[in-house]
């Protein structure tokens, strides 16, 4: 399988994840399971028709984990998509699982990482991942020895040909700096978006380091009538000003915020993957910067997502 050479995609550049450059726009597939992460898609079919769609567009970089479903999104991912393209950067994230009601649950010692990695590697019938996130449950922890004994097992994943590269997730600029000091790191993954820049010192950090940042509920959670972005009417008078959707504009905003700053917006409709994949052609002027920025101060919300 191989994705269109010259996508619409293209327009919003590309960045490094390691050894792999991805495009800025692509995919993630946690929305393909059930309510609340668990159990099968509303529509599978629809599911799998969105994968397709995804890549046929010129996405280049999935984001999965084995406990979304769970099992179940990896599964899909595998049946609508391999054997995959060869530029196809796949990156799941550890150190959680489901139990039989749904609960998230910490699952992180270093063994139980290891497994984690496998899991996700069998189950997407893969030999290696382009990156794999470790997961922190409490971001506010200080990191230590139990951390860096969390870190030493990606590590070793990595030197074992397992995964190609190691990201974090949920982290503070604290664990960030402990982890840089003890290995490569590829990309963060925290929750950042207009109503919520609380990682915003991460997010400085990870560009100083050319280190991928890749924010998740990057519309903020959950998407409907009482997001605060969506439904913001500064949102709607730009929109239509620069003949772009309240969506599409808080994704333009992150992407003209960093260069190396990666979107994994979901979506378990092609409708609004074909809105988020037109985003690479939405361009902010220096008046809709300053007008985002009054109605949006970077300061820390209330607000509280999921990856």
């Amino acid at each position: 399988m191989t994705a269109r050479r010259n996508p619409p995609l293209a327009f919003a550049g590309s960045y490094a994840l390691g050894p792999w450059r991805v495009r800025r726009i692509g995919y993630g597939a946690m929305q393909l399971a059930g309510d609340n992460v668990f159990g099968p898609p509303r529509d599978r079919d629809e599911a799998l028709r969105v994968l397709r769609a995804a890549v046929a567009e010129g996405v280049n970089h999935i984001d999965t984990a084995q406990y979304y479903g769970p099992g179940v999104v990896n599964e899909l991912i595998r049946e609508a998509l391999h054997p995959y393209p060869d530029d196809l950067a796949i990156v799941s994230k550890v150190a959680a699982r489901r139990d039989e009601s749904g609960a998230v649950l910490p699952y992180d010692e270093p063994d139980q990482l290891r497994e984690g990695v496998e899991e996700n590697l069998a189950t997407l019938g893969v030999e290696r991942l382009a990156a794999v996130n470790l997961r922190m449950v409490d971001r506010t922890a200080a990191p230590g020895r139990r951390f860096d004994a969390q870190l030493a097992a990606l590590v070793r994943a990595r030197d074992e040909g397992l995964i190609d590269g190691i990201g974090l997730s949920n982290i503070s600029r604290e664990h960030l700096l402990r982890a840089v000091d003890q290995t490569e790191i590829v990309c963060v993954q925290n929750l950042f978006n207009l109503a919520d820049q609380g990682s915003l010192d991460v997010l400085q950090e990870c560009t100083n380091r050319g280190i991928a940042f890749v924010p998740f509920c990057p519309l903020g959670w959950p998407r409907g009538v009482q997001n605060r972005i969506l439904s913001s009417p500064v949102l709607g008078d730009l929109g239509r000003r620069l003949g772009a959707t309240p969506a599409q504009l808080a994704l333009a905003w992150l992407l003209d915020l960093a260069p190396n700053i990666l979107l994994i917006p979901g979506t378990r409709t092609r409708t609004h993957l074909a809105e988020n994949v037109a985003t690479a052609s939405v361009r902010l002027d220096e008046a809709s910067r300053e007008e985002l920025a009054r109605e949006f101060p970077a300061r820390v919300s209330r607000e509280r997502g999921r990856g």
